[in-house]
């Protein structure tokens, strides 16, 4: 009975982490949605469509530039460098040109 129960919880709890994953996945898609549309938008500056493009970039290398072979610090500079990019480059941005391109993307529910 114990096993049963452990077991069921395990996968219910399997069931929730692949939904909350799902979840996630559609948000990544849909924000750099968002990010093409500032890039290709006329009214965002050009020092932060050069930062998006190096985010963009730094994401896709086949090399870091801290290697990840070293604990910690190889992992972390993927979820520190990228991100801050982006956050910098949206900061610069006119909120205008944001939440016009997310309302593009989101459509009315915004």
């Amino acid at each position: 009975m114990l096993t049963m129960n452990v077991h069921w919880k395990a996968n219910a709890l399997c069931k929730h982490m692949i939904n909350r994953l799902k979840l996630f996945g559609r948000q990544i898609k849909r924000d750099l949605k968002v990010y093409t549309l500032v890039l290709k938008d006329r009214r965002t500056p050009k020092l932060a469509k050069f930062l998006l493009w190096l985010a963009l970039g730094y994401a896709l290398l086949p090399f870091d530039i801290i290697p990840d072979f070293i604990p910690v610090a190889g992992q972390l500079d993927d979820l520190i460098i990228v991100p801050g990019l982006i956050v910098l480059a949206l900061k610069m941005v006119p909120k205008e040109v944001v939440e016009d391109c997310r309302k593009r993307v989101y459509g009315a529910t915004l």
